[in-house]
């Protein structure tokens, strides 16, 4: 069975703070996530829209890296031993990560039809996750179809934040499978239910929000599991591999003991 990866989505729940970032990338660690993820955009590249009148443009402002805090996050999950991976929302901001020479990307939903987008990085990255959040199964196909030549995994997705249990639709797993075998759960919801219903289905990778403190400023915060949390999920990853084991397909030695004195004990 293909080893199930595990994404702790710290995002921009850090909000600029290098310090805050490292805590919860050692936290993932502990807690047996297999990549920490962030996101990467330039504020100067964002577009005027409904963010300069809510507050959220001030939010990106104070949460926005530069190169040298990216190296810095780099080097932090080397030594943790946790990769890390993020999203690329503009093809112009691939200059803050260009340095860390990075095989892996995750094209976040917002931007999953993307044209400039998908092409670029299909061109400069070996595996691309592709969230499929608010688009139609004929739109996912599209932009598959331009990522054809790496080895993409589709990402199921509610672009709900977070998003009610009634809302997860994990059956939508199952009709992405028919485009790709590669299909991984991209979770928005409350705790770790969904990830761990989602296991038996096939998913190729779980990325679950993820913060050391729910009381932190930020959205995401509010809504992403705790170290106890990713580490239980991780557990239940483990345990699965065990419960599915497809090599005990036959009965098992402990069950030898049965079959010798229960087996013909009643007149028949």
């Amino acid at each position: 069975m293909k080893k199930i990866k595990l994404v702790a989505e710290i995002g921009w729940n850090h909000m600029g703070s290098i310090s805050l970032a490292e805590k919860m990338i050692t936290a993932a660690s502990k807690s047996g996530a297999d990549y920490a993820k962030f996101q990467t955009w330039q504020v100067k590249n964002l577009k005027p829209g409904p963010w300069d009148k809510d507050g959220r443009r001030e939010i990106y402002e104070k949460a926005e890296l530069n190169k040298i805090d990216y190296k810095k996050l780099a080097k932090i999950c080397k030594h943790h031993k946790i990769k890390f991976l993020t999203s690329l929302f503009n093809h112009k901001d691939f200059e803050l990560i260009k340095d860390l020479n990075l095989k892996e990307i995750k094209i976040p939903s917002p931007e999953n039809r993307n044209r400039k987008l998908l092409q670029f990085c299909s061109n400069n990255f070996k595996d691309i996750y592709l969230s499929t959040g608010a688009a139609s199964i004929t739109e996912v196909k599209k932009s598959f179809k331009l990522l054809r030549r790496n080895n993409v995994n589709l990402m199921h997705c509610v672009s709900a934040y977070p998003c009610d249990l009634s809302l997860v639709n994990l059956d939508r797993i199952n009709l992405l499978k028919k485009i790709t075998k590669n299909v991984g759960l991209s979770d928005h919801s409350e705790g770790i239910l969904s990830a761990t219903l989602s296991l038996p289905m096939g998913v190729t990778l779980i990325e679950k929000h993820f913060t050391t403190n729910n009381n932190l400023p930020g959205r995401d915060n509010k809504f992403a599991i705790l170290p106890k949390d990713m580490k239980k999920l991780s557990q239940n990853i483990k345990n699965f591999y065990d419960m599915y084991d497809s090599k005990k397909l036959g009965f098992l030695k402990q069950e030898k003991e049965i079959r010798k004195v229960y087996t013909g004990r009643w007149i028949s």
